[in-house]
């Protein structure tokens, strides 16, 4: 259910369980920080998150939600692993980001989404906290007030929010979608992985 294709410094991970709208299991989480912490030792430029279908991820699957994994510090794990990255880090949004696997995107360093998409994490409305880092992070991107529209109102952004708000940095066609990512990632995936982490770390 998580693939990974690595192309040169490239490294991709698609999460692959459309019948189920990309929903995460603990499992699931802990290979994807498990492959982020071999891109970190391994040397990659690029670590790339997408998914496959309409749907990037609806979040925590609901049978271990329930069980215990909307806590699980899995989460805050995977997240941590991402935003650690010495590399260029990007989430091809290719649907819908919603529920704890925003923690993830919020953790890369670029975010690309497709028209039509919905950006919600409805963790007031479960009776959840959100995961510890995640609140810090949104702010950073979209403000107090747009982090409490969609921490504590509810709100579902949509694609063109999300741009206005800084949540997305591009919207590109479904079609196109891993060819930006392909030109967002070439000046990266052609230098060496000390430039690489030495730019992204004066930034």
């Amino acid at each position: 259910m998580i693939e990974l294709s690595i192309d040169g410094g490239c490294w991709t991970v698609t999460i692959n369980r459309p019948d189920k709208a990309n929903s995460l299991t603990r499992a699931m989480l802990a290979e994807i920080a498990d492959i982020a912490s071999r891109a970190a030792r391994d040397g990659a430029r690029v670590f790339v998150l997408t998914g496959n279908g309409k749907v990037f991820s609806a979040g925590a699957d609901l049978d271990e939600a329930r069980a215990g994994l909307a806590t699980d510090p899995v989460w805050e794990r995977l997240s941590g692993t991402i935003a650690a990255l010495p590399c260029l880090t990007i989430a091809a949004l290719n649907g819908t980001l919603a529920g704890g696997s925003m923690g993830m995107v919020l953790a890369c360093d670029l975010r690309l989404g497709v028209p039509g998409a919905k950006f919600f994490y409805p963790v007031m409305k479960l009776g959840f906290l959100p995961q510890p880092s995640d609140p810090a992070r949104l702010r950073a991107l979209v403000g107090p007030a747009r982090a409490k529209m969609i921490l504590m109102a509810g709100a579902k952004a949509s694609s063109d929010e999300a741009l206005a708000w800084g949540l997305l940095d591009r919207i590109v066609a479904p079609e196109a979608l891993m060819a930006e990512v392909a030109a967002l990632s070439a000046d990266a995936a052609g230098a060496s992985a000390a430039h690489v982490a030495a730019i992204k770390a004066m930034i």
